[in-house]
């Protein structure tokens, strides 16, 4: 068995380039991926940048604001962001901190094996033929959505407006 360690104790003392008031601490990194945690202060941020890689940006504490392109939106803890490879993306906060896991994914050109993200689960034939289908296991599709959440950004952000928690 294998542990790794991360949070308060285990985090770099600055974050990642390009980051102002960011800890943060890779739990895993190979030529497939990462997984990293990231800590941000109240006030923080992570420029806006892109890479080739998708990620995701799981809050698992506090919130804040991320971009992507040019929709900007606040996220909190149970909420997940996609940053899709080559699109600029960034985070921050403003009066309360957040954490992070950021996972990522190195996509590679051609690659149709990594397709990671899809709309729906798809059942194989032979699960289907097991009788191991949804329907059969008593579980049903979910329905519904999040609210819809105003833009915001670092430029048009009432700093009166309370950040997410």
């Amino acid at each position: 068995m294998e542990i790794r360690r991360f949070g308060i104790g285990h985090r770099r003392p600055d974050g990642p380039p390009g980051t102002v008031g960011v800890q943060g601490a890779p739990i895993h990194a190979d030529r497939h991926g990462l997984v990293a945690e990231l800590a941000l202060r109240p006030n923080a941020s992570v420029s806006p940048h892109s890479n080739a890689n998708l990620a995701y940006v799981v809050v698992i504490e506090g919130g804040g604001f991320v971009q992507v392109g040019d929709e900007k939106a606040r996220v909190a803890a149970g909420e997940a962001v996609v940053w899709p490879p080559d699109v600029i993306h960034a985070v921050w906060t403003e009066t309360t901190p957040m954490r992070a896991v950021v996972v990522e994914f190195a996509i590679r050109p051609n690659d149709d094996a990594l397709t990671l993200v899809a709309a729906e689960a798809q059942v194989t034939s032979e699960a289907q033929a097991a009788g191991e289908g949804s329907a059969s296991l008593g579980v049903s599709k979910a329905e519904g959505s999040l609210a819809p959440r105003p833009p915001v950004g670092p430029e048009t952000h009432e700093s009166t407006e309370r950040e997410p928690w």
